[in-house]
């Protein structure tokens, strides 16, 4: 197997609005730890240095992460929404399908015609339970001001297209799925419709279906299908989503 890593780290660095805060805590530091917590003198420790660790504050939706049915709301298909420690496991191991929207401007919304001519240009028929991955090359921006702003996002008809194929996870290597939310704010102010906001989220309380966040290295992949992806959440109890790391695995 050729293992592909689709995932960006967390990173101080990260140009999010809500960047994840860590403290490293070094190995000097490790031996007055354990010198409390043990009592025993810090130069028992091999050169007065013992464990290195680190404290970290973060959202579920910082990085790399998976959105449960519960975030786009409180009902999925007229049920309680599944949380992230709910979802089927089943959904999240599969046949990849990578569709190229790298041609596509920043802030375009991806449609229906979209999907099907990325679908001919492989020749792939999509069946029930492929994983749909959505390259638009804004990974590239993670560390840039722009990164926000960096990505062609879906919108809820191509989501829905992919939904009613049996997709049930799908991911883009954008800050969000949707298209950027400064961009949603100005078609609202323009139009008065607020179905303009959050479109494709929302589908999810219509559909019930998981979409991953911030992937990276699409561009690396070395053919659009024929490959395994497996996408396993971390199990955050009760929680509107949980971080993932995503690996592509080419025979």
């Amino acid at each position: 197997m050729r293992l592909f890593d689709l995932s960006v780290p967390i990173s101080n660095r990260a140009a999010e609005p809500y960047p994840p805060q860590i403290v490293y805590h070094g190995h000097e530091e490790g031996a007055r730890q354990a010198s409390e917590a043990l009592g025993v003198p810090v130069n028992a420790f091999p050169q007065g240095r013992a464990w290195a660790v680190e404290t970290v504050t973060l959202s579920t939706h910082n990085g790399t992460h998976m959105d449960a049915p519960y975030h786009y709301g409180p009902l999925s298909e007229g049920r309680p929404a599944r949380t992230i420690d709910r979802i089927p496991l089943e959904w999240c191991y599969g046949d990849g399908v990578l569709l190229d929207f790298s041609h596509k401007e920043p802030g375009a919304s991806i449609e229906v015609q979209d999907v099907e001519a990325a679908l001919k240009h492989i020749e792939y028929v999509l069946k029930p339970l492929d994983i749909v991955l959505i390259r638009t090359d804004a990974d590239k921006k993670f560390f840039d001001p722009s990164y926000l702003f960096a990505h062609a996002g879906m919108s809820a008809e191509a989501t829905r297209y992919l939904l009613e194929h049996g997709v049930r996870l799908t991911g883009i290597d954008g800050w969000g799925w949707d298209i950027p939310l400064h961009l949603q704010a100005e078609r609202y102010r323009a139009t008065g419709d607020p179905s303009v906001l959050w479109e494709a989220h929302f589908l999810g309380t219509e559909i019930e279906y998981l979409h991953i966040e911030k992937l990276a290295n699409l561009d690396l992949l070395p053919r659009p299908f024929g490959f395994k992806v497996a996408a396993f959440p971390i199990l955050v109890e009760n929680a509107s989503g949980g971080w993932v790391r995503p690996v592509a695995m080419f025979p």
